[in-house]
């Protein structure tokens, strides 16, 4: 046999498409559809065997087909109107936030997830909370906000999913390279790469700094996968949310802490840290560590100056999904960081301490989130007072209703989620500029001007994209697990443009039951296999390879697609990616969502869905509680008082059923003598009309700016000047109230009694005073309350609470001070009251932050 040597030919660029390159190393093109369309003409099987990355695609290309592009008249005119955009977006200089806060434009402001979903071709995210974050990206790139990104280089992603023949999941865990993705390693003034070392526990790991470019915001990512970290340490970074407990605390303090270093030592100074999770938690550690060592400033001082300007959001509604740890992991990977700032153990683990039902004590990184910001967030109206009662017990004698936790509901990147038809046909109705006006609602009434034929034809247009691209799927995954060629043909042919498709596609996690339709068969085969009015089910997701119960759902549905009356009916489609996420929200007519309210945080995919002139069927849950207007889809599931799971489950099936049989089904098949479903046409753009304008990140990432960024700047600022004074007087004055609370009593003036029943008439007032004794507190440290409930009998409607700040009247004998208030309820009904006493400082944001209360009933 002869020998053979290998040669490999990298094409060169012809000079007058050279900026491809450019191009395919900003996320710009991510979402851009012209600038993808770029790649894709040259040659569209690669780009597609390269899963969309323009960097792979620039290396494999066959350099003929390079310059059979380069000579293309049609070619260059679209490669010059693209890169003059794209110049154009890179130095636009009036955007919204240099418009609004020109002299904040140079404050930058940090922020950390595990994860960013920017693209398919950077496949370093697992699901909703990573896409979110990367659409945070995106809209701080368009709006101009000076904000950086940190997370980690998954080199093995999360992982690529298999059904094989038998309906198992299978985890493949595939290498990738940064040298073929669309990132840069950052380097030092010498022209080295960055590589920083990041304590974690009792060693040092050494980490290399990669950039993505997002368009003109950079993302950083951290990789520990370098020749000179022992093999356990190059692992740290291989996989999102894999290994075990110590992989994970390891990677938490890689992300926090070593994100802190590295943008040190990239001379990058935010003024503003926002922590999406508490994944990154450790980044404050970090930086109370580089405070008491630079600055000289005592542990509580340096806390307090870090929490001033630290935001954090939380995502999850359970207690279950939020990391802990328990006490001989903290000890194990802490016990140097607490040594290196000379504070005791307890000092440290009282930060996270959480006390389970069982009486054992655990270490909760959620807990440590809330204790070391001043800013906290859920991200949805619903999930804020669903994570006010779940957190209740940090500021334990606080109304759950006041507890410091605000809400700012999540949104989705409308130019990366809204496809290229049906941008084209904004375009056309709304304005070329409508993309420019994505947040204004008035603007978004040029969509009931688009002729119903336009809309329904796009729709279908859209739809059809969609099916081509999952018979793609099926077919590899079908031939794969050896189903004959007849048979692949038939399902094939049974995804039909014409029928009603409903589809159902996010991580399989066991709370959003991904089989709930299918709890009564027979009923479900009925409506499915209705020759008048067909419907077809399309599913997709992963679940976690640790989560066998959330891979029992996805055998369970992909044994059913294979049953009598659900073949051809019903269709699991492999690795959902965002590829296949982008062509299911804009192709599906319908998306279903059913998890267990109140679970879902928010949810972002059927916001996109109602983008693309789809209808969502949803439970009240997440944003749908807000989105939700009775034209623009359909909703179930509404604070249900139910007894056990079961029942809840069979409740929201028959409703399910009940809407599909009775509005849904019959709406969609109801066709004029057009032939076109005018009212279903109605409800589209009634969805297009209410979720577009309001849940997309330019409304979300604003108001983030100026709820939380921008005051988290100012206090930040506040704190650290003269040398942090501001931050050493204000610990100084915690640790006095705190001492001295103790000595807080409050008596209810004798010619009231609280047992008796008081009756007013409405509107008609009446004089509450108490005698208050502060120890040795000014009254200017505090402020007296009548606070006021008012009792529902409907389990559906929340308890309403009013305050009614008392007014000092004068000075007693006894060095006690006599408060007087006129409180007037504001509705008829029976209420309580009562008086209390909070802290007071013009730099508490919240009265309730401290978590130091004296209501009356502690001092009778």
């Amino acid at each position: 046999m002869q020998k053979m040597g290998s040669i490999r030919v990298i094409p060169e660029l012809p000079n007058e498409i050279k900026r491809l390159n450019d191009l395919a190393y900003n996320l710009y093109f991510s979402w851009t559809a012209q600038a993808r369309q770029l790649y894709r003409t040259i040659d569209p099987k690669l780009w597609t065997v390269v899963n969309h990355n323009p960097v792979k695609f620039l290396r494999d290309v066959q350099q003929s087909d390079l310059e059979r592009a380069a000579n293309d008249p049609v070619y260059l005119s679209n490669f010059k109107k693209v890169m003059e955009d794209f110049d154009r977006y890179m130095a636009k200089e009036d955007t919204w936030f240099n418009q609004a806060y020109p002299k904040l434009k140079d404050k930058t402001i940090a922020y950390f997830s595990a994860e960013f979903g920017l693209h398919e071709s950077l496949p370093i995210y697992s699901g909703g909370l990573g896409v979110l974050a990367g659409d945070h990206l995106k809209a701080a790139s368009d709006l101009g906000l000076p904000l950086v990104g940190v997370s980690l280089f998954y080199h093995q992603t999360y992982f690529t999913q298999q059904i094989d023949a038998h309906h198992n999941q299978i985890a493949l865990y595939i290498p990738y390279y940064p040298e073929d993705l669309p990132l840069i390693p950052v380097m030092t003034e010498r022209g080295k790469p960055l590589v920083i070392k990041v304590p974690v526990g009792p060693r040092d790991v050494k980490i290399k700094v990669w950039k993505a470019q997002v368009g003109r915001v950079p993302a950083y990512l951290l990789d520990s996968n370098l020749p000179e970290n022992p093999p356990e340490d190059r692992m740290l970074t291989a996989r999102l949310y894999g290994g075990d407990q110590e992989m994970r605390i390891s990677q938490e303090i890689v992300l926090g802490m070593g994100g802190v270093l590295a943008l040190k030592a990239m001379g990058i100074d935010p003024m503003a840290w926002h922590m999406n999770e508490g994944h990154s938690v450790f980044l404050a550690l970090e930086r109370i560590r580089s405070l008491m060592k630079e600055r000289g400033l005592e542990f509580y001082p340096a806390l307090d100056a870090v929490a001033a300007n630290t935001i954090f959001t939380t995502h999850t509604p359970v207690p279950a999904g939020n990391d802990a740890f328990p006490l001989h992991f903290v000890d194990k990977y802490f016990q140097r960081y607490w040594e290196s700032i000379g504070i005791r153990r307890y000092q440290f683990m009282e930060l996270g301490a959480q006390i389970q039902p069982e009486g054992y004590e655990i270490f909760n990184l959620t807990v440590l989130s809330l204790k070391l910001s001043k800013f906290r967030n859920g991200v949805s109206k619903l999930h804020g007072d669903v994570s006010r009662e779940l957190w209740k017990d940090v500021w334990p004698d606080i109304p759950s209703q006041e507890i410091p936790i605000t809400h700012i509901t999540n949104g989705v990147h409308s130019k990366t989620w809204t496809v290229y038809k049906f941008c084209q046909l904004f375009e056309t109705y709304l304005g070329k500029d409508w993309e420019d006006h994505i947040d204004e609602p008035l603007y978004w009434k040029g969509i009931l001007s688009i002729p119903d034929e336009e809309l329904w034809k796009t729709k279908m247009e859209v739809k059809q994209k969609m099916l081509n691209h999952l018979r793609e799927r099926l077919e590899v995954q079908l031939l794969r697990n050896k189903v004959g060629t007849l048979q692949i043909r038939r399902m094939k042919d049974m995804l039909k443009p014409q029928v009603l498709t409903i589809g159902f596609a996010r991580r399989f996690a066991t709370y959003k039951r991904g089989t709930l339709i299918f709890k009564d068969r027979q009923r479900l085969k009925q409506i499915l296999n209705d020759p008048r009015r067909p419907v077809q089910l399309i599913f997709a997701g992963k679940a976690h390879p640790k989560d066998t119960g959330g891979q029992d759902l996805i055998r369970a549905i992909s044994e059913l697609s294979m049953e009598e009356g659900f073949r051809g009916k019903v269709f699991f489609v492999e690795n959902y990616d965002m590829s296949l996420a982008r062509d299911l929200v804009s192709g599906v007519d319908v998306w279903l969502n059913n998890p267990r309210r109140p679970q879902e945080a928010s949810g972002t995919s059927g916001q996109k869905v109602g983008m693309n002139g789809g209808i969502n069927l949803s439970v009240l849950d997440g944003w749908w509680c807000e989105g939700y207007n009775g034209k623009n889809g359909f909703a179930f599931g509404d604070r249900e008082d139910y007894q056990s799971t079961e029942e809840l489950d069979t409740w929201d099936s028959e409703a399910i059923y009940d809407i599909l049989e009775n509005d849904l089904i019959p709406l969609y098949y109801d066709r004029a003598d057009d032939g076109l479903p005018h009212e279903w046409i109605k409800m589209m753009k009634n969805s297009l009309l209410s979720v577009s304008p309001v849940f997309n990140t330019y409304r979300m990432v604003k108001e983030y700016a100026e709820k939380l960024y921008l005051p988290a700047i100012r206090q930040g600022d506040e704190f650290s000047l003269e040398d942090f004074m501001l931050a050493k007087d204000y610990s100084a004055w915690c640790d006095r109230l705190e001492t001295q609370w103790s000595h807080v009593k409050i008596t209810l003036d004798d010619s009231i009694n609280l047992n008796d029943e008081i009756v007013l008439k409405f509107n008609e007032p009446i004089k509450l005073r108490a005698k208050v004794e502060l120890g040795e507190i000014q009254p200017a440290e505090v402020k007296v309350q009548v606070y006021l409930k008012q009792e529902v009998q409907d389990v559906r409607q929340e308890n309403r609470y009013e305050v009614v700040e008392m007014a000092r009247k004068k000075t007693l004998e006894d060095n006690s001070y006599l408060y007087e208030a006129v409180i007037t309820p504001s509705n008829s009904g029976n209420y309580k009251y009562t008086i209390r006493i909070l802290p007071s400082h013009k730099k508490l944001l919240n009265l309730a932050e401290l978590g130091l209360v004296r209501w009356l009933n502690e001092t009778e």
